[in-house]
């Protein structure tokens, strides 16, 4: 099957670690990630081959629009590489973990082509928001 689905809670451990889903590491297709936050208040995981494509818009971004070039720097300053090592563990640098409200518990939410890093309350109550539309949504997915 092909895009990150499910969900997966873990424990985030002393140092910032926390387990990235067997799962993921299989449909990632490789032991290399971008980790940054574009958007408040999740931090988002892209596998290698998802950032190349978001690397070229960046340098596209870069090379046709002049005011965009502190946007590029913005992004790019607050990415970082990851990969996770023998146990799975993938390393959330503490900007980042402040950045997302993570300390303890992280929520690993799979969203078809990256997957997103929440806390889990944040995250409960950001979805339940938008919970009474999903019907509506869901008629025009599935017919």
């Amino acid at each position: 099957m092909n895009g990150f689905v499910g969900q997966y809670e873990h424990q985030m451990d002393t140092k910032g670690r926390v387990s990235l889903p067997s799962a993921f590491r299989r449909e990632a297709e490789g032991d290399r990630f971008v980790l940054l936050q574009w958007e408040k208040p999740y931090l988002t995981l892209f596998p290698e081959l998802k950032w190349l494509e978001v690397q070229q818009r960046l340098l596209e971004f870069r090379r046709t629009d002049p005011q965009s070039w502190n946007h590029v720097r913005m992004v790019i300053a607050q990415a970082v590489e990851v990969s996770p090592d023998k146990q799975g563990r993938i390393l959330v640098p503490a900007v980042l973990q402040e950045a997302g409200g993570l300390e303890g518990a992280v929520l690993l939410s799979g969203n078809i082509d990256r997957v997103e890093l929440w806390n889990p309350e944040t995250y409960r109550q950001a979805v339940e928001g938008a919970a009474g539309d999903l019907q509506q949504f869901a008629h025009k997915l599935f017919g």
